[in-house]
């Protein structure tokens, strides 16, 4: 077991661990550390707290010290330049005409490092670009290439359900979404109901699979034949899943007499679909 502390940089990063070297941090405090990037400044999520040394990733970086109020100046001074940075680099895109969209810009605490997101389509020559930056801002440049996913992470906004972006307020890394998430949550498969602000499929439709595969794993499958209570023969036509209840066509005991019922799931009878069934 190992002490550490979990810090995070951005509004829903992720949290790395850092060695507390000795000192006690609370939740909420910031604290200055050394990364793979350079200085940074990060809010302390996780307190001292001991660790499987397997759950970290060697070797593990110590904290430099805790945030004071002159280091937290230093921070939202970084953000001013980081506007006038962006603003800088629209400008030579447009110089050196090129085929890209600048997303943000972030320094990293020491100014030691300036990176600039962008999104593009292909992979282009950017070295001039490069070039251009370092002779003004005199320090290492790095441009970063992201998608379309990354960028909606960066740039925030609301979704459909009127709440901010799930992926700019608390994901800390982007889960596979299927469309047979959707399929199972019997949602519509028009791509603009079911797809976000990034274009792609919405992250929430992960957040719910676990529930409905166990509620759909309690019910029958379309076409398939059930009894009903009073010993009705029918074939399903619809389900609802949240409601736990199915509409079938039943075969009355008079003969070519069918007739549209619904029922609870609980009154009628059937073979339990597979687990293989669901995946």
């Amino acid at each position: 077991m190992t002490e550490v502390i979990g810090v995070k940089f951005r509004t829903a990063g992720k949290v790395y661990y850092f060695s507390p070297k000795g000192m006690s941090f609370s939740r909420g405090e910031y604290a200055i550390v050394e990364t793979s990037r350079g200085v940074e400044y990060g809010e302390v999520l996780l307190e001292n707290e001991e660790v499987p040394d397997e759950k970290i990733v060697a070797p593990l970086k110590e904290i430099l010290r805790k945030a004071t109020e002159e280091d937290k100046a230093q921070y939202e001074a970084n953000h001013k330049l980081e506007k006038e940075a962006y603003a800088v680099c629209q400008k030579k895109i447009q110089e050196h005409g090129l085929a890209m969209k600048l997303i943000e810009v972030e320094y990293t605490f020491d100014k030691g490092k300036a990176l600039f997101y962008f999104t593009a389509e292909g992979r282009g020559d950017f070295r001039a670009l490069v070039k251009d930056l370092a002779s003004i801002f005199r320090t290492r440049i790095e441009l970063r290439q992201v998608g379309v996913r990354d960028e909606t992470k960066l740039l925030g906004g609301y979704g459909v359900c009127g709440r901010p972006l799930c992926c700019h307020s608390y994901l800390s890394e982007f889960a596979p979404v299927s469309i047979k998430m959707a399929k199972d949550q019997g949602l519509s498969l028009n791509p603009s109901s079911i797809s976000g602000v990034c274009g792609r499929l919405m992250c929430c439709l992960k957040n719910e699979e676990e529930v409905y595969h166990f509620l759909n794993s309690k019910l029958p499958a379309l076409g398939d034949f059930v009894t009903t209570k009073e010993g009705l023969k029918g074939e399903v036509v619809s389900v609802s899943v949240l409601n736990q209840r199915v509409k079938l066509v039943v075969n009355l005991e008079k003969e070519d007499e069918k007739e549209l019922r619904e029922y609870a799931v609980s009154e009628l009878k059937f073979k339990p679909r597979r687990k293989m069934d669901l995946e």
